[in-house]
Parts: C-alpha cells; structure tokens; sequence
C-alpha cells in the first residue's frame, strides 16, 4: 500500500456492485486504500453517475453527521488518479456539488456501509453483533430445510450471513437500509423482534411437533431426512419410541449412532480435536512421513466447539496416498481405539470435470468414523463427565485423501462455512464465469482449468481478495 494517507470509498448506489468491485481491485493493485464501509478512515468518497441533489441527500440520510476534511468527488479524480498512478490534486470540477449542511465524521462509526450480496467478499468473524436475529434466523431456515422448502431456507440463511457479517447490532429498522438478501418476510421477522423482543413465527416453530420430532431423529449419525419423514409419519416422537420397534433395520451407521449417542450429541471440544489430532498424525505419518494432514472444518475456522473432525490428509506424490486411509484404519484398528468406521472409495474422474451440477458430496476417497479418545490425552479437558462415568468418549471423525494437485480446491471446499462456499460457488459463476467446486476451478470463456497450489491461487483467480479462514464465518 503506497498511499496510506488517502482512504477511498466508493459508492456502489448507480455505480453497480460488479463495477464497484472491479474498481476496488484495480485501486488497490496499484497501491491505494479503498475502504470497505465508510468509516472515520474515508478521506474521499467517489461517485459515478449521481446527481449532486441525489448524492447529497443519499448522505444526509445516511445520517453521517459533520465530516470536513472529507472530499466528495465524481469519479473522474478516481479514473486521474488511476492514470497517473498516484492521488492526483483534487480541482473544483472533480467536486459534487456544495452542501448546505456539511457533514462531520464523529458520526460515521455508527454506519453500516456498502455490503455485498456474496458472502466471499464479507468478512465474518466469529464476533457476532446480531445474535437475537441470527438465531432466529438459523431455527427458521432449518425448518424451512425439514420441510424442503429450498427457497425460503436458502433466504433465511443468505440473510442469516449478512448480519453476522455486521460490523455493529442493528437497532432499528433504518439500520436495515441498503442491505442485500433481506426480503419482505425477513423483515418482518427483524421488525417483530424489534418490537416484541421475540419472533412469534420461531415461537410457533420451536413448538410444532413435526420440527422436533425431525431435530431429534436427524441428531442420530446416519439418519437423514427421508429417514427422519419415516419414523415421524410412523407416529414416533422419542428415540426409545424408535429403537423399541423391532420392525425397524438400522444400518451400520445408524446403529453406531444410537451406540455411541451419548458421546457424538455433545459438542467436540477444540482440545479434544487436538487430541484426535496428533492420533490422526501420528497415524499418518507412520506410513508417509511427509504426507500432509491438515484438520478443517469450524476448528480451521476458529471455533473452539464443533460436531466432529475434519481432516484432509494428502502426499507429494500421488502414488505415496495410494492406499494409505486402509492403512490408517487397520492402525486405529490395531490400537484398540476404531469404533466405527465406512471408507467410501474415490469416485473422481477427472475426464468427467468439470461438473455442471454442483454435488453435495465430492468424489475423493474418504472416511467416516469414529474414534475412542482416551480423556487422559486430552490436555486441558473442562467438559463434563462422559456418559457412564466413562474414561473416554467417542468422536465423530471424517478423513478426506485428495490429491496434491487438488488439494488447494479440497482445503477451500472443507473449511467452509456452508454459506461462504456456496456464496464463492455463486460468485464464480455468476461474476466470472467459473465453476468451482472442491476439485477444480474451471473458466467457460477461456475453455481452461485454472491451477492452484494455494488458497490464495484461488482467490487471485476469482479476483477476489484473499479472506482468511477465521473470517469466514459466514
């Protein structure tokens, strides 16, 4: 960054998001600040195709207060500068209008600013300001999921990002202006919370017993929705009501699951994924020491709970990973410590890439298991007691063996969250053109596969800039 005195802020009303992001790309190639959200930092706000009238009253309304010093300009002092490379002297001409009323900054911080409508150009950290309406939110879109209703769970769930995306709480329905993915009935939600403190559409959800039987029945690892429809239209409620009917085949899976339901309901601790962890590792690279494991997931993400482990494992040279997931089994087997485990075989193929249809699940060897962790390796263990006074507890873990030339798309794919990869999914092929998925990205206009030995590759590829895994809590 060369010219840190100067922050820039675009403004994307008239100027569209597409333009606005290409712009702030260039401008920060070459070396300026472009800022985000209009803050105490702006020091020239641009425009482009706004009537000063307009513009001005855009501002007034904005609420920003009094803000001299702040130079307000039309976007031909941006494009000056984008030649000269460097802030050219701001004239008269570059200058929109006069105000009546110039604004102060001491207000500002208390914006919101410009948010784009894809989570992949948000960063979101684990800090939410939004609580009240995000857990709303996440309560409707998963009933909206149990009853397949796709659209409206979808919604709920691109609007559930925003928010946690914000940068303060919102108050008052004011602050709402400008914000994408926000409909009418998500509105609605946000005004009654806002008057009552509650939403009386989540009060009916968490009530109806169809959303808890399905919460309860989906809870067991191995029962999916289709399973969940089953059991409910059977007339079951309970888990007991379930395991007492001796008509009912599990499989392997869901036998596990009401095996070990105790352990695998409750949440996995950070120091426990430690733990499984260094198992994990140790395991690997008694057969490939320099193979790769890399854990994934909530815990890549910062998140000091979660439900399971992710881990992509993966060697220097693709011949090494052959076979090496049936060797870490029959290892875990060894020590005693496997309770359950599926290893599904890889599937990928890459004469049939790129794919036009987005799939749930990838075709990269992989397994799902669980695994006994003894608590005494468990460094720093503030978790209750296991069921049964047990000195151990089952852990939900899922290992992953891409590639190494599809590693990078892998990592990206398995770190999540669910809404930043089908936002940056979205993105791809909405703004640029690309499908992406979790082993390639592909480019429609050049007819290409773009390589990637980093995160960071792929990002550069989508022009985006690069958002670490902790900010993508989205």
């Amino acid at each position: 960054m060369k010219f840190r005195e100067k922050g820039i802020f675009l403004i994307e009303r008239k100027m569209g998001s597409s333009r606005r992001q290409f712009l702030t790309n260039l401008a920060r190639k070459k070396g300026f600040r472009v800022e985000d959200m209009i803050s105490d930092a702006v020091t020239h706000i641009v425009a482009e195709k706004n009537s000063p009238d307009e513009l001005w009253k855009w501002l007034h309304n904005k609420d920003l207060g009094d803000l001299p010093g702040v130079e307000v300009l039309d976007i031909t002092w941006f494009t000056e500068s984008m030649e000269a490379g460097k802030p050219v002297t701001v004239e008269d001409r570059h200058r929109i209008g006069v105000s009546a009323n110039p604004v102060h900054v001491k207000s500002v911080p208390q914006t919101i600013g410009t948010v784009s409508q894809y989570a992949c150009q948000r960063r979101t950290t684990l800090k939410n300001y939004n609580n009240i309406f995000t857990d709303a939110f996440e309560i409707l879109s998963q009933n909206y999921e149990f009853i397949e209703s796709e659209g409206c769970c979808l919604a709920f769930m691109r609007a559930t990002s925003v928010l946690k995306s914000l940068p303060r709480a919102i108050h008052s329905f004011q602050d709402l202006e400008g914000l994408p993915c926000l409909g009418d009935q998500i509105k609605a939600v946000i005004e009654d919370i806002l008057e009552c403190g509650h939403s009386s559409k989540v009060q009916d959800v968490l009530s109806d017993d169809r959303y808890k039987a399905f919460k309860l029945f989906t809870s067991v690892f191995g029962v999916g929705l289709k399973t969940a429809e089953k059991w409910y239209r059977r007339g079951f409620r309970s888990l007991e009501e379930v395991k007492a009917d001796s008509t009912i085949h599990f499989t392997k899976m869901q036998k596990a699951g009401f095996l070990y339901y105790d352990d695998i309901s409750r949440a996995v601790s950070r120091d426990e994924a430690n733990a499984i962890g260094q198992i994990v590792d140790d395991t690997v690279h008694l057969f490939v020491p320099d193979a790769l494991v890399v854990v994934t997931g909530g815990f890549r993400r910062g998140k000091e709970f979660g439900h399971d482990v992710d881990f992509l494992i993966t060697t220097p040279e693709t011949e090494k990973g052959e076979g090496i997931l049936y060797n870490v089994i029959n290892e875990l087997k060894h020590q005693g410590i496997l309770l359950y485990y599926d290893i599904v075989d890889a599937t990928f193929d890459k004469t049939k890439l790129p794919s036009k249809r987005f799939e749930a699940m990838d075709h990269f060897e992989k397994c799902f298991a669980i695994i006994k962790l003894n608590k005494k390796l468990v460094k720093c263990d503030g978790q209750e007691e296991s069921a049964g006074g047990k000195d151990w507890k089952a852990i939900r873990v899922d290992l992953v063996v891409p590639p190494v030339d599809n590693f990078a798309f892998a990592l990206l794919g398995w770190s999540g969250s669910r809404q930043f990869e089908r936002d940056l999914r979205r993105y791809a092929h909405y703004e640029k053109k690309m499908i992406l998925d979790n082993h390639a990205l592909y480019d429609k206009t050049k007819k290409t596969f773009l390589s990637a030995k980093t995160e960071k590759d792929i990002f550069a590829h989508l022009g985006l800039d690069f958002i670490e895994p902790w900010e993508r809590n989205a």
